[in-house]
């Protein structure tokens, strides 16, 4: 999985840690998940976090997903989400949506469900044009 989509993309991992004292913040890159001896671990109390094959499982399918993206970023930026409101409809341009809306999903993790944030940046700054 080594290709000009996957060097190009940035999208960073993180989640609160588990410790109930800590309040740190445990954050990685996404592409990280796909290392064989990848562990998460806090920089604030040193907790690591084993991530099993099933948490391991869905990051590195949703790594895929962003690959994808990546991959159709082109066709992205001529594409739209519209929002229904009072009068009529707005356009939202997708890039926007995946780059400044936060990203979360929950996964088992030590015993808890836990809240990861994905966040995206864009490859460049035509994204947004």
């Amino acid at each position: 999985m080594c290709n000009t989509a996957e060097s190009n993309a940035m999208a960073q991992i993180d989640f609160p840690c588990t410790e109930e004292t800590c309040g740190g913040v445990v954050k990685f890159d996404l592409k990280d998940i796909v290392k064989g001896d990848f562990q998460a671990v806090c920089p604030k109390c040193g907790k690591q976090y084993p991530l099993d094959a099933e948490v391991r499982d869905k990051l590195t399918r949703m790594l895929k997903l962003v690959l994808a993206l990546r991959d159709a970023e082109d066709i992205l930026g001529d594409t739209n989400v519209s929002v229904n409101v009072a009068g009529g409809s707005v356009k939202v341009p997708y890039a926007l949506l995946l780059t400044r809306l936060n990203t979360l999903f929950t996964l088992p993790l030590a015993g808890k469900k836990v809240d990861f944030h994905l966040w995206v940046a864009p490859t460049t700054p035509d994204t947004f044009r």
